[in-house]
Formats: C-alpha cells, sequence, structure tokens
C-alpha cells in the first residue's frame, strides 16, 4: 500500500473494546484470522497502551479527543462529589471537543460514553452507559425508527447478571448482540452514503464475552466473528479510499482472585465503617433493604427515578445513607476516614478541603499518599507475590487539581474491587478475565505504510494521527503524538509538519436525569461497579 503519493481525506475507526495484542498477534501468525493478518502486511500495526486505570470509561474519550482523563475530565463510571455521592458521567462531562465535533460529515456508533447523544453532522447511536432503547439514544431522532424497524430488539447491553450461571446461554446471547450491531454499522453505512469524513464505531462484545468466558477455544470462534466484521469493513474503506484505524481501549487476560483495596485501609486503620448499631444495621437487622424499599415503592406507582428526580439531591443522599444497599461508600464513616478508594481503583485522601467530612489538612496529603502508596505496595498474597500497584494522581493527571490523589489496580493476575469486605481476598466467582493494559493498533489506507511496526503507541496518539492522516489540523494541547512510523514515507502525511489549532473546552451546565439503574445492574455484571 505504500505506492500512494496522497494521503486519504477521511478515516473510519473501528472499536474492538478489550482485544489484547497477544491473541490478534497469534491468531493472525497462525492463520486464524486472515483480516487481521491483511492489516499486518498491508498497514502498520502494535500494541496500544491504555490509559491508568486502563478502563472503558477512561479510554474510549482518551481514544476520541487524544488527551488524558485530566483534561477529557472522566475519571471512572460515577463521579464523585465533595458530599461523597455518585452519579454517572455521561457524554455532558466530557470537557474536550471528540473527532466527531471536529469532523464532519460523521457517523458515530456504539461508542461507550456517548449518552445522551447531541446533535453532530451525521448520525449518532450511543453505546454503553445507555439507560435503555426507550430513551432518545439516535441523532438525529428519526433513525431511531429505522432502527425499531431494521434490526428488530435492538440492545444497548445485556442483563449480564442473568447469565452467571448460564455461559452456554450468555455465548448464543453475545453472538446476537454482534449481529444486531453489525446491523446497526450497516445502518448507519446507508445513512453515510458517499458523503462523510469520519466513521467511529465501537464493537464491545468481546470485553463482555471475555469477562466471564476465558476458553481459548471459544475467544477464537468469537475472534473470527471479528475478524469477518474486519474484512467488511477492510472492503468498506477501499471503496471510499478511506484510512482504517482498528483499535481496542485496552486489553485482557485471566484473573485468579479478587483483592479488596478499601479492606486493606480498614485494616491499616485508614478507612473506618458506620457502626452497625445505626439506623442503617438496625435496618438491616429487619431485612430491610433498598431493594425491598422500591419494590414497595413501585407497587403503589411511585418509582425510584421520580423521587430521585424531584428530591433535593442531599435528603436523596442522606436516606439512602441509612438504607442498606450495594454501594460501598454507604458504609464508609468519612468523618473518621483518612483515606477511600471509590469507582474503579481511584484512591482520594478525605481532603479537608475537598470533602464536606473530610480529616485531612491540604498540607498532610503529600504525607498521607506516601504512606498509602507503601501499604498498597507492600499488600502481599500467600505466597508473598506482590498484589497491587500504585500510580500517583499528580503523575498521571497533571492539570487538574480535582483528580484521583492516586490510582490503584491489580498487578498480573490479580483483580482489585472497592467494597468494603471483610477480607482483603476473595474468589472471582463468575469472573474469568479482566482488563489488562495492552490494546491493539491496526491501521491501513492510502497514506499508511505496509508490513510496519508500531512502537510505543497510546491511546491519546491515535486522535492526533488519524487527523493529520487526512489533512486536518490538531489540537495544541493534545496528550497525544502523531505516529508518523504509521505513514508511507512519499504519503502526504509522512512529508508535511503538524498543522495545530485551538479547540474550545466544552462546556456543559445540563444535567442528564435518568435513572441509570440498569446501568449500574449492568455494570455490577461485569465486576465494574459495586
Amino acid at each position: 500500500m505504500s505506492g500512494y503519493q496522497t494521503s486519504s481525506e477521511r478515516a473510519f475507526v473501528l472499536g474492538l473494546d478489550g482485544v489484547p495484542w497477544r491473541l490478534i498477534e497469534r491468531w493472525s501468525n497462525e492463520g486464524e484470522l486472515p483480516a487481521f493478518a491483511q492489516l499486518r502486511e498491508e498497514g502498520a500495526a502494535g500494541p496500544l497502551d491504555s490509559t491508568r486505570p486502563p478502563t472503558t470509561p477512561l479510554a474510549w474519550p482518551s481514544i476520541a479527543t487524544g488527551v488524558w482523563p485530566d483534561k477529557h475530565g472522566i475519571y471512572g463510571f460515577q463521579n464523585l462529589s465533595s458530599g461523597y455521592s455518585h452519579e454517572m458521567y455521561t457524554s455532558r462531562d466530557l470537557a474536550q471537543p471528540p473527532l466527531w465535533d471536529q469532523l464532519g460529515p460523521a457517523h458515530v456508533g456504539n461508542v461507550p460514553m456517548t449518552y445522551p447523544a447531541h446533535e453532530i453532522d451525521g448520525t449518532m447511536v450511543t453505546g454503553m452507559i445507555t439507560p435503555s432503547t426507550d430513551r432518545e439514544y439516535t441523532q438525529p431522532p428519526d433513525l431511531r425508527d429505522e432502527i425499531d424497524s431494521r434490526i428488530p430488539n435492538y440492545e444497548i447491553s445485556l442483563d449480564y447478571p442473568e447469565y452467571a450461571d448460564r455461559l452456554d446461554d450468555f455465548q448464543v446471547a453475545v453472538e446476537d448482540m454482534l449481529a444486531k450491531r453489525r446491523s446497526l454499522m450497516r445502518v448507519q453505512m446507508d445513512r453515510a452514503g458517499a458523503d462523510w469524513q469520519l466513521f467511529f464505531f465501537v464493537y464491545t462484545a468481546p470485553d463482555r464475552f471475555q469477562h466471564l468466558v476465558w476458553d481459548m477455544d471459544k475467544l477464537l470462534a468469537h475472534y473470527k466473528q471479528l475478524d469477518d466484521i474486519l474484512a467488511e469493513v477492510i472492503e468498506y474503506t477501499d471503496d471510499h479510499d478511506a484510512d482504517l484505524y482498528v483499535v481496542s481501549d485496552h486489553g485482557f487476560g485471566p484473573i485468579d482472585a479478587l483483592v479488596y483495596v478499601n479492606r486493606i485501609l480498614e485494616r491499616e486503620g485508614y478507612l473506618v465503617r458506620r457502626d452497625d448499631d445505626g439506623t442503617r444495621g438496625a435496618l438491616a437487622s429487619l431485612g430491610i433493604s433498598r431493594d425491598a424499599i422500591t419494590g414497595a415503592l413501585n407497587r403503589v406507582g411511585i418509582t425510584e427515578e421520580a423521587l430521585v428526580q424531584s428530591l433535593p439531591r442531599r435528603l436523596v443522599d442522606s436516606v439512602a445513607e441509612q438504607i442498606p444497599g450495594d454501594h460501598a461508600l454507604y458504609d464508609v464513616d468519612f468523618d473518621r476516614t483518612v483515606a477511600f478508594v471509590h469507582d474503579t481503583g481511584n484512591c482520594y485522601i478525605n481532603d479537608t478541603e475537598r470533602f464536606d467530612h473530610g480529616t485531612v489538612s491540604p498540607d498532610e496529603v503529600e504525607t498521607v499518599k506516601a504512606e498509602i502508596t507503601e501499604t498498597f505496595e507492600s499488600a502481599t498474597g500467600a505466597n508473598g507475590e506482590t498484589l497491587l500497584e500504585v500510580f500517583d494522581g499528580d503523575d498521571l493527571f497533571p492539570t487538574d487539581e480535582a483528580s484521583p490523589d492516586l490510582v490503584v489496580g491489580g498487578r498480573g493476575s490479580f483483580e482489585s474491587r472497592s467494597t468494603v469486605s471483610d477480607q482483603i481476598l476473595g474468589n472471582t466467582g463468575t469472573y474469568a478475565a479482566s482488563h489488562r493494559s495492552e490494546g491493539i493498533v491496526l491501521c491501513r489506507g492510502p497514506s499508511i505504510e505496509s508490513n510496519a511496526t508500531l512502537h510505543g503507541a497510546r491511546v491519546v496518539d491515535i486522535a492526533p494521527t488519524l487527523l493529520h492522516g487526512i489533512g486536518e489540523p490538531v489540537p495544541e494541547n493534545t496528550d497525544g503524538r502523531v505516529l508518523f512510523d504509521a505513514f508511507a514515507k512519499n504519503a502526504r502525511p509522512a512529508e508535511t509538519k503538524v498543522e495545530w489549532t485551538t479547540v474550545s473546552r466544552t462546556e456543559s451546565d445540563a444535567d442528564v436525569d435518568d435513572d441509570f439503574d440498569d446501568v449500574e445492574d449492568r455494570l455490577k455484571g461485569l465486576g465494574y461497579m459495586e
């Protein structure tokens, strides 16, 4: 493909959530994945390093914007307030303009963290964290009618807890979801016609499948379906003279045990639980739970969503704190707590300036961070193996003072969880595998070098590389670099300097007053949320 004298003017991003480089490398070398092998032979490819932590809500916005979370503003699935309450992050929280706000016409399908949909020059169908297809999950709105007509029973996601003990049924359900997603891609291709500049479409099925199934034969069968989709996309991009970028937000690998990091903090005296003899404990002893209360309300026609939307947030939280439920932070006594872990590995020092019931003065934060880092890094298993790895939030997120103080995650085959448990180590239960940092990037097209190897690529490098490759300016505040090794030597992007532009930070004061209970249940089923 190196004979092209110019670059393309359009690009297609095919996202494959959770696909690790080592499986693509292995199975394409063995001839099992011919389309992936074609991409490696006719394009540039290599591992892609993810965010810290390597999770969906951080990584896909980083791929789409070219900046780390401290600039795009999304640190997990749930946003933590100064009062320790938590609301789902949505597209309204994205502070850096994504590719589809810089290019057009653009067609965006099933990209996580894009709900609620906003109007763009093109089409958008939102993905992960969309409550349901009962919501306005498309732009333009009439696209929803076409989806209903062409893809009966289209779903955003599966009810994963339902399949915990039914893995054969789960495999069938994932295959059905994958087929419907492919049909959606074709609907948007039909809408796009010949006039488009960006196509950005994500398949989340591999991530979901791998969380519950880590069997090489079954994975290979699934990857062959992905390979068939890729072959279709290669043909489509050839027909439209487009550059193709195949990327995953992170990799995957097997897990052997769960590590309850808040229990480590509790054991060392940094976290204190609420006393069980209070209201919460008394209600629990009587068998009164959140599910029991919401069930009673539903029977008389009052939904939890209606209560949340009609009552002040502080009142809702104060009541929720007294009702036994699922969320770890409702079990914490913040008046006596020094530090805690929220969401997927975000560790916060209970700073008096940041939190309503803070116990640590700002000038003590660095000392406490150092102590807790040592505590986490010294945690070992029965055989003396190190359980956790820790990153300093100031190093990861230097431009945002409100970022997590530390990021803690499992090392190797250990998976960290934020549940306030009675034990440090636990069985994985239904979870077979989880995230790793090493994903994939493969690119091919008019401006791409053939048989090239990419070294040191990161998720933030995709957006600037794509933009420069199609002759568009790159935002000057980008954290990523242009991967010049990807471009053919005589192609335009290899011979021209990067053009820089200023982009405005996206600000939104609008709240998203949706009921995300079903979303939270699905995330719990995958181990993403406690």
